[in-house]
């Protein structure tokens, strides 16, 4: 990965966040996306290899394809695309849940990932080279109680990645998806809308994958030799049996 260049999005916590910071010791040149732009500074700053901060909302497509389109020159041969940014809003059952969650989770989750594709595609197809590794969830194989919308935008980005691939096979770039189980991160957090205790008892009694386990998981997918490519990889913590059978401990 050294000198290789790197964009990943949602990169001021959780998965982005180790991932930048697993690829930074491998010498990559880092494109940190996010929202949170005193976070990517503070990020920027703890990587010791070049980088540049992007500030954007995947959601908004304008902002997409200006970051993108005007990124520096010497930045502008992305290796690597790594579409980490999305989120969770509520956990309800249907007739229960709020449009504005529905809303959130579709925009950030499906069209969000979209959008940075096809801005970061055109790059790729000059160079005729390249790797998209699009960060879903086992949310996106199995459909677990109250979380059908949330379920739904990850199956979405399971069948965007397959079509990707299949789309780009011919132009010699890579399309891999890696889907998590329960990850310890701001992801439930953000999911109960602040409420702490609400997001402590998912993980408690068991112990979930740490985002420095799904960055390890990402630099190998990474790695791997030109002919080969890892389509698709589940990643679930020990405790885990699938998307909703645990096994806490009392």
């Amino acid at each position: 990965m050294k000198n290789k260049t790197i964009l990943i999005t949602g990169a001021t916590s959780g998965i982005g966040y180790a991932t930048a910071k697993a690829f930074a010791k491998l010498g990559a040149n880092l494109i940190l996306c996010g929202r949170r732009k005193e976070k990517l500074k503070k990020l920027s700053k703890e990587i010791k290899i070049p980088n540049i901060i992007l500030q954007f909302d995947v959601r908004n497509k304008k902002e997409v394809f200006n970051s993108i389109n005007n990124l520096p020159i010497k930045f502008k041969k992305i290796d690597l695309l790594i579409n980490n940014a999305g989120n969770a809003h509520g956990l309800d059952p249907v007739h229960k849940a709020n449009l504005d969650d529905w809303d959130a989770m579709i925009d950030s989750n499906v069209k969000g990932l979209m959008y940075v594709s096809k801005a970061i595609i055109p790059f790729m197809l000059k160079n005729k080279s390249g790797h998209i590794i699009n960060v879903g969830s086992i949310a996106g194989k199995e459909v677990y109680p109250n979380g059908s919308v949330y379920c739904s935008s990850k199956f979405a980005v399971d069948a965007f990645t397959q079509g990707l691939r299949i789309d780009l096979n011919k132009f010699g770039i890579k399309v891999s998806a890696i889907n998590p189980g329960l990850v310890e991160t701001e992801f439930s957090l953000v999911r109960f809308k602040g409420n702490e205790n609400r997001a402590k008892k998912v993980y408690s009694g068991l112990k979930p994958l740490a985002a420095e386990d799904v960055a390890e998981s990402i630099i190998y997918i990474a790695n791997t030799s030109t002919h080969v490519t890892v389509a698709d990889m589940v990643l679930l913590p020990s405790h885990q049996a699938n998307a909703y059978v645990n096994i806490r401990n009392k």
